[in-house]
C-alpha cells in the first residue's frame, strides 16, 4: 500500500433516480467500491467514501409526465429506495446526499460561475426545437416522428426503438412534440461549452503516458476518445428540471446533467465536512479513485478531469478502475422489459442472504469484459462454496471445541509438518490478497481469501481430530487451536467481501472487537483457554425451489405460462367459442396525437395510425396515462368494434388494456415494436 497518500476519497457513481437498483450496478461498481474501502479501514487509513443519487435530467422528467407527477416527486421515491437498499446491503458510505440538495446547488453554481468568470466556456447559438404551444424548446427524448432508417413511426429525437439507430431531431420524418403534439419550429438558443479540444495535448499526457498502469478497457477507450479528436461540449441546457444556469440572461437553462452529477461528489463532502472537505478535493497527498461502469469512462476520465483542471486547485483521479457490464442469464439487462435483478426484491425475498449475494456478484465482476449472472451459479457458489468449505470449516471447528473442550481454546501443543504448511500457507495468502486488493483485482482477491478458508478446510479433514479424541487429546488440542486461529484470521480475511458473515463469526468466536489487517497473519489472534459461543451456522443451503422461483420471474412475456389464479387474480370469464374469438380484427396501432375530452375526467381523444387508416378512439385511460405520455406508443385495438359517439365524437375501435388487482389499468403493447396494422390472432 502507498504510503504517500495520508487519506483516500473513494468515489462511486452517482445512481439515477428513476429507478431502483438491479444486480449490474452492484457488480459494476458499488460491491467492488466497497470491498475496497473495508479493506482501506482495515488498513487504518483515512477514507472518504461518497456516494449520492443523481436527480436531474430529461429521463426523470419524462417519468414524472408519464406518471403525472413532479419531478421531484420521482427522484423523492427513488432516493429513498436506493440509499434503503445500500444500507441493508452493507454498502457503507460515509455519506449518501442527492443532487437536489440545497448544497449541490451552491457548490456546482460556484463551480460553473468560476469556469464562467475565467472565460474557460465558449458562448455559441445554435437553432434548436421549440414547442410552440408549450412554450418550451424540447430535449431529444421530446421530439418524436418516423424513422429515416427503418421507416418506423414513433422514433425519438435521439434513438429509434425499432431498429436501435442513434439520431438526431433533424434527420426524423415529420417530427412534433410528445408534450402538446404539435409540429415544433426551430428558434435560436445559446448555450454554453466546455472547449474540450483545447485540453486534449494535456490530456495526453496525463492518461496515455502518466497512467499507463490504467485497467486496459479504460485506457483503450480514452486513447480512442483521443484520437478520435475532441469537440466542445455543451453545459447547459434549456429545460425547467436541474441547477439554474447562474448567469444573467440564462432564464430557462440547466445545468446539463454531465456536468451537474460529478460535482455531486463534491457537494456531498462538503455536506459531510462542512469546515475541512478541501484536504479531501485540494491536498495532493489524498488518494481519488472512481468507481464506474464502462458507460462512465469518458466523464469520468476526460470530462472531469477537465473540469477539475479548468477550475484549478483540485486533485485528479488517480485511478479510475472502470468494470464492464454484468449480464444476465446470458441476456443484456434490461430494466424496461423487466429483465433484472432488483436489489429491494432480493432483499425481501432472500432475507439474512445479504452477504450470498454479495459473493456471487464479487466473483462475476465483470472486470474486464462482459460477465453472465445465473441463478444457478448463485446457487452453486453458495452451496458449494460459502456452505461446504467456509460456512463447513468454521463449524466443524467450533462444534469439536465445544464437545471436547467445553467450548475453550485449548493449548497448541508440538507442531508437525500439518502445521508447518499452514504456517508457512498463511502469509502467502495475505501477501497475494493484498496486491490483488490494491490492483483492484477483486474477483482474484475473493479467490485468495477463500484460499484461506479451503487451506482450513483441508487441514481439518486431514487431521481428522474426532478420529485422534480416542488417543491423542494433545494432538487434538493443536489441531483445534490452528483451526480456531485459521477462523480467526478469516474474520479479517473475508470482512470486506461478507461484512454481515465476518460479524457473525466474531460473535462465534466471542471476538469483542474487530482485528485490524496488521493482525492478519502476525499472530495467535485467539489465546489458550479464551471462551467461544455457542456454534451458529454461518450458511444455509440453497434449495432449487428457491432458485426456481427467482428464474421463474425472468421468463420473458412472449414465453410466460398462465399463472393460475389466485386471490389477486380475477377468475376467468365464461368460455367462448372459436367462432368468437375469430370475428375480433385485433391489431397493432400507433398514437399519434391524444388530448383530453372536455368536461371529462376519465376520457382521453386518441388518433391513431393503424396501417390501414387513421381514426380516433375515445377512451377512458386518463386516470393512468397523460395525453403526452401516450404520443408515440404502440397499443393494440380492437379494429372492428361497431363505431360508437361519445360526448359527441365518433370513436371508432377500442384498446387493449389489462387490470391489476388493485384495479390499476396498463396498455397491452407489443414486446417489440411493429409495423402498424399487424394483426394478433
Amino acid at each position: 500500500m502507498e504510503e504517500q497518500y495520508k487519506r483516500y476519497l473513494i468515489t462511486s457513481a452517482l445512481p439515477y433516480a428513476n429507478g431502483p437498483l438491479h444486480i449490474g450496478h452492484l457488480a459494476g461498481v458499488y460491491v467492488p467500491a466497497d470491498i475496497y474501502v473495508r479493506y482501506l479501514r482495515l488498513r487504518g487509513r483515512e477514507v472518504c467514501f461518497v456516494g449520492g443519487s443523481d436527480e436531474h435530467g430529461v429521463p426523470i422528467t419524462i417519468k414524472a409526465r408519464q406518471q403525472g407527477v413532479s419531478p421531484q416527486e420521482i427522484v423523492d421515491k427513488y432516493h429513498t429506495l436506493i440509499k434503503n437498499s445500500f444500507e441493508k446491503l452493507g454498502i457503507s458510505f460515509d455519506v449518501y446526499s442527492r443532487t437536489t440538495s440545497a448544497t449541490h446547488y451552491k457548490t456546482a453554481s460556484d463551480f460553473f460561475r468560476k469556469l464562467y468568470e475565467d472565460g474557460k466556456f465558449v458562448e455559441k447559438e445554435t437553432e434548436q426545437f421549440y414547442d410552440t404551444e408549450a412554450q418550451t424548446f424540447l430535449a431529444d427524448r421530446y421530439i418524436t416522428g418516423t424513422c429515416p432508417r427503418c421507416q418506423a413511426p414513433g422514433a425519438y429525437g435521439d434513438q429509434c426503438e425499432k431498429c436501435g439507430s442513434t439520431l438526431s431531431p433533424d434527420e426524423l420524418i415529420d417530427p412534433h412534440s410528445s408534450i402538446s403534439g404539435s409540429k415544433p419550429e426551430k428558434r435560436k438558443t445559446k448555450h454554453w461549452y466546455l472547449p474540450l479540444d483545447q485540453y486534449e495535448p494535456w490530456l495526453r499526457e496525463w492518461i496515455l503516458e502518466g497512467h499507463q498502469e490504467w485497467k486496459p478497457n479504460v485506457y483503450g477507450q480514452c486513447k480512442s476518445w483521443l484520437d478520435s479528436g475532441l469537440l466542445p461540449r455543451a453545459v447547459s441546457r434549456d429545460l425547467n428540471w436541474g441547477v439554474p444556469v447562474p448567469v444573467e440572461g440564462a432564464g430557462g437553462k440547466v445545468l446539463y446533467v454531465w456536468f451537474d452529477a460529478p460535482i455531486g461528489y463534491i457537494s456531498n463532502t462538503i455536506e459531510l465536512y462542512p469546515d475541512s472537505w478541501e484536504k479531501w478535493w485540494k491536498d495532493p497527498e489524498t488518494k481519488m479513485v472512481h468507481f464506474i461502469g464502462k458507460d462512465n469512462i469518458v466523464f469520468h476520465c476526460i470530462v472531469f478531469p477537465v473540469m477539475l483542471r479548468a477550475h484549478g486547485g483540485y486533485i485528479l483521479p488517480d485511478n479510475v478502475p472502470a468494470n464492464e457490464f454484468l449480464n444476465l442469464e446470458g441476456e443484456k439487462i434490461s430494466t424496461s422489459r423487466n429483465w433484472a435483478v432488483w436489489l429491494h426484491e432480493y432483499l425481501e425475498e432472500l432475507p439474512g442472504k445479504e452477504d450470498v449475494l454479495r459473493y456471487a456478484l464479487c466473483a462475476t465482476t465483470p472486470e474486464t469484459k462482459d460477465n453472465d449472472f445465473t441463478w444457478k451459479e448463485f446457487q452453486a457458489r453458495n452451496n458449494n462454496e460459502l456452505v461446504a468449505i467456509f460456512g463447513n470449516f468454521v463449524n466443524r471447528a467450533v462444534v469439536l471445541t465445544h464437545k471436547y473442550f467445553n467450548g475453550k481454546v485449548p493449548v497448541a501443543g508440538p507442531e508437525t509438518a500439518a502445521e508447518a504448511v499452514v504456517k508457512e500457507a498463511i502469509p502467502q495468502i495475505k501477501a497475494a490478497l493484498e496486491d490483488n486488493l490494491e490492483h483492484y483485482r477483486f474477483r482474484d482477491s475473493l479467490k485468495e481469501a477463500m484460499n484461506l478458508a479451503r487451506l482450513g478446510n483441508k487441514y481439518l479433514t486431514d487431521t481428522e481430530p474426532w478420529k485422534l479424541a480416542k488417543t491423542d487429546m494433545d494432538r487434538v488440542a493443536t489441531i483445534l487451536n490452528v483451526s480456531l486461529d485459521i477462523c480467526a484470521q478469516l474474520s479479517i480475511a473475508l470482512e470486506p467481501f461478507l461484512p454481515f458473515s465476518t460479524a457473525k463469526l466474531r460473535h462465534i468466536l466471542n471476538i469483542q472487537e474487530k482485528h485490524q489487517w496488521s493482525d492478519f497473519a502476525g499472530k495467535r489472534l485467539l489465546e489458550p483457554g479464551h471462551q467461544l459461543n455457542p456454534a451458529e451456522l454461518l450458511f444455509e443451503k440453497i434449495e432449487d425451489s428457491v432458485i426456481d422461483a427467482q428464474v421463474a420471474k425472468l421468463v420473458k412475456p412472449s414465453t410466460k405460462a398462465t399463472a393460475p389464479a389466485g386471490p389477486d387474480v380475477a377468475p376467468a370469464s365464461e368460455p367462448c367459442t372459436y367462432g368468437d374469438f375469430e370475428k375480433m380484427d385485433i391489431r397493432t396501432a400507433t398514437v399519434l396525437q391524444a388530448e383530453r375530452v372536455p368536461k371529462t375526467d376519465k376520457l382521453l381523444k386518441l388518433t391513431i395510425d393503424t396501417g390501414l387508416d387513421q381514426r380516433v378512439i375515445v377512451s377512458g385511460i386518463a386516470q393512468y396515462y397523460t395525453p403526452e405520455s401516450v404520443i408515440g406508443k404502440q397499443i393494440c385495438i380492437l379494429a372492428n368494434l361497431e363505431p360508437r359517439t361519445i360526448r359527441g365524437i365518433e370513436s371508432r375501435g377500442m384498446i387493449l388494456m389489462a387490470k391489476e388487482a388493485d384495479g390499476n389499468m396498463r396498455i397491452v403493447s407489443p414486446e417489440e415494436r411493429l409495423g402498424n396494422g399487424a394483426k394478433i390472432n
